[in-house]
């Protein structure tokens, strides 16, 4: 949790640290195939003048799912870049009113942001679009991108309401 609302990695609950705990692995599972993946492809390229057949598009769709899987973790942590210009000239009571202001903004425009991503993962799944090379299905890649984006509309609301009960 972000120290922004007073919370501590300590104080937060079991639920929050076992989830942050999955999605890192998780992260860190692609990063590790996507090091390897890259390094296997450069090898047999330079080496024996074979490049990985369809390697360029799993890198793109594991970057892909290393991007929104950490989405929510960023979102969690309160770690997404923002600006304090006028955070000093505020009062602590009127600094905290705007930071549940700006969490719940956020969840509105991801849940937006999800709706719209839904409507189009819909029409890639119907139209059955794949990949270039190795005919890889793009729809449920986008389907886990709706589901990020929602996970991340749904931890900013919880964010903006655990702040407004402390």
């Amino acid at each position: 949790m972000s120290e922004q609302h007073g919370v501590g990695p300590a104080q937060a609950h079991a639920w929050e640290r076992r989830a942050d705990a999955a999605l890192g692995i998780a992260a860190s599972a692609i990063l590790l195939c996507m090091m390897t993946l890259t390094f296997v492809d450069v090898v047999l390229r330079y080496v024996f003048n074979r490049p990985l057949r369809g390697g360029f598009e799993v890198t793109e769709l594991m970057l892909l799912v290393l991007i929104f899987a950490g989405l929510p973790l960023v979102t969690h942590a309160g770690e997404h870049v923002t600006m304090d210009l006028i955070d000093r000239w505020l009062s602590p009571r009127l600094r905290d009113a705007l930071a549940r202001l700006m969490e719940a903004v956020s969840a509105a425009l991801m849940f937006a942001l999800t709706w719209f991503m839904w409507i189009k993962a819909q029409r890639i799944a119907a139209y059955g679009d794949t990949t270039d090379v190795l005919r890889i299905l793009v729809g449920p890649f986008v389907y886990f991108m709706v589901a990020m984006i929602l996970l991340s509309g749904l931890i900013h609301l919880y964010r903006a309401y655990s702040a407004a009960q402390r």
